[in-house]
Order: C-alpha cells, then sequence, then structure tokens
C-alpha cells in the first residue's frame, strides 16, 4: 500500500443493487480512469477492517450510497469530519465505518475526508447490476471524483 497520497474507496454491497453504488463507482474510475497518483480500493461494507487505509492517506474520497429522498443519481459533496457530519440516511453498513471514522479522529490519524453521497430511492432487491439510472450516472460520478482529486492535488 502507497503511503501519503489519495485514495478513492468505494462502500457498499453490490449484491444489493444500488446500494452498490460506491463499489460499482470505483470499479468504473479504476478502468476509466486510472492515474499514478490515486489508489482505488473496494471498501465493501465497511468497518474497522478499513482503519489501516485511513491511517495511510492523506486524503480520503468516500464514494457511498445514502437513502435522502432525492432523485436517484443525486451527487452530494461533503466534507465530514465527525460521524455526526454525515448524513442521517447513510445506509446500514455505514454504522460501522462511521465508528471506525470516530476512532480515527480520537487517535488523531484522520486523514482529509470527503464524502460522495449518490441518493438511491431504496434499498432492492437482491441484484449485482445497478438500476439504469445509476448506471447511467456513473460517467458523472467519475467527473466529480476526478474534480475533486484534481483540487485536492493542485
Amino acid at each position: 500500500m502507497a503511503q501519503k497520497k489519495t485514495l478513492v474507496l468505494g462502500i457498499g454491497n453490490i449484491l444489493m443493487g444500488d446500494e452498490g453504488i460506491g463499489v460499482h463507482a470505483v470499479q468504473y474510475l479504476e478502468r476509466h480512469h486510472a492515474r499514478p497518483d490515486v489508489d482505488y480500493l473496494d471498501g465493501g461494507t465497511g468497518g474497522f477492517h478499513l482503519m489501516e487505509y485511513f491511517q495511510s492517506y492523506d486524503h480520503v474520497i468516500l464514494i457511498d450510497a445514502t437513502l435522502d429522498n432525492q432523485p436517484a443519481g443525486t451527487i452530494q459533496v461533503l466534507h465530514p469530519r465527525f460521524s455526526s457530519d454525515y448524513p442521517p440516511t447513510l445506509t446500514a453498513h455505514d454504522i460501522g465505518l462511521k465508528d471506525m471514522l470516530d476512532a480515527i479522529h480520537l487517535l488523531q490519524q484522520q486523514p482529509r475526508i470527503t464524502l460522495v453521497a449518490i441518493s438511491i430511492p431504496s434499498l432492492g432487491a437482491l441484484s449485482t447490476e445497478l438500476s439504469p439510472e445509476l448506471q447511467q450516472k456513473l460517467p458523472e460520478i467519475a467527473d466529480t471524483v476526478l474534480r475533486i482529486v484534481s483540487e485536492s492535488s493542485g
């Protein structure tokens, strides 16, 4: 694992359709926009096993689904410092992620964190595919992440 560069971390359960948008977005970015100054990681459903990654990078860009009653595919860019700064309607797996982020803050080892939250309409049926609405949003999500990377390195 490289030290002190940007990590783009996709969070989500790819077996739950749109809930896996973060992982699908990271896979899309890695396929179409790989760059030497960025590492990409499928973070699965998050939690304490990701702590070493947060301690090893200066900037972590999280991509995750949120149930916030916005139209499907709405993209929000947030800069949380504490778990309480996260949208209250992130999906269930994010409870472990939020606890881990609080622990990193207490250890004073928190990188700069940018959250790219993608609105999903609901937790759908089991599926490894994204809905057409979210599949079409992958290029826009990628552009958003690449803009964040450029702004943070420039």
